[in-house]
């Protein structure tokens, strides 16, 4: 299908509300409204997947709808989580105190979550001139690794105080998810696309069996069941790599 520049701002135009969602999620995270924060970084999604599927459809591919996307992922999927993840910490151990009060131990903690806007810019910037990423990723893609941190204040909201809130309460680990989830971003391992062609079983094994196990987790666990899924993801793409090396 040939580029129809007569289209393209109807992908640009999606691409446009997927940069006020994530703007929209920060302004709410430092709010402390980190649920809503978490919407907005679902709807920011969406969008995210839409853009990229209009332009497929309307053959409305351009440079600057490239680069526009890019810059909208930086937003929502880079920024966007880091201020959740910062907040995550704020809220325990420096909760309404001034910033230029806080000793340097208290600083580096508070600061640490934002190596996920470092690393999802060299994730982004790494997508963008990489040509192996035309049907897999390499590396976990920025939506998925925010997805992880929009779903947890959903975990906090809708369980009880018990083993799993208690360790999302914990600043150590939320500053080790953050450089793990970071890792993940730039690692030379290859992920499976969820792009379909068509729609037969056979060329697309994969896709429907993450599809299928991923309905079976929300349907069970609602929207806790975020983070389960994007290890799943990432175990079956280790899966089908280590498969893919033995044939």
């Amino acid at each position: 299908m040939g580029t129809n520049k007569f289209f393209s701002f109807v992908p640009n135009t999606i691409t446009s509300f997927n940069v006020i969602s994530g703007s929209l999620a920060i302004a709410f995270a430092f709010e402390g409204n980190l649920v809503l924060a978490g919407v907005l970084i679902i709807i920011a999604a969406i969008f995210d997947f839409f853009d990229g599927m209009s332009a497929r459809l309307l053959g409305a591919y351009s440079d600057m709808g490239k680069e526009l996307d890019s810059l909208a992922d930086m937003i929502s999927f880079g920024l966007a989580p880091a201020v959740i993840a910062h907040v995550l910490i704020r809220n325990q151990i420096w909760a309404n105190q001034p910033l230029l009060e806080a000793s340097p131990q208290i600083l580096l903690q508070l600061f640490a979550p934002f190596i996920i806007v470092v690393f999802s810019a060299l994730r982004l910037a790494k997508f963008n001139v990489d040509e192996r990423q035309s049907e897999t990723f390499i590396g976990l893609a920025t939506p998925a690794n925010a997805l992880v941190w929009a779903s947890l204040p959903f975990v906090l909201a809708t369980q009880e105080n018990n083993f799993t809130t208690g360790i999302i309460q914990t600043p150590w680990v939320i500053i080790v998810l953050s450089i793990i989830m970071s890792f993940m971003l730039v690692a030379e391992l290859p992920m499976f696309s969820l792009k379909f062609k068509n729609i037969k079983f056979a060329q697309n094994k994969t896709r429907f069996i993450f599809l299928i196990l991923s309905i079976a987790l929300l349907v069970l666990l609602k929207l806790v069941a975020i983070p389960l899924i994007i290890l799943l993801y990432i175990l079956i793409s280790v899966i089908e790599k280590l498969v893919c090396k033995k044939n």
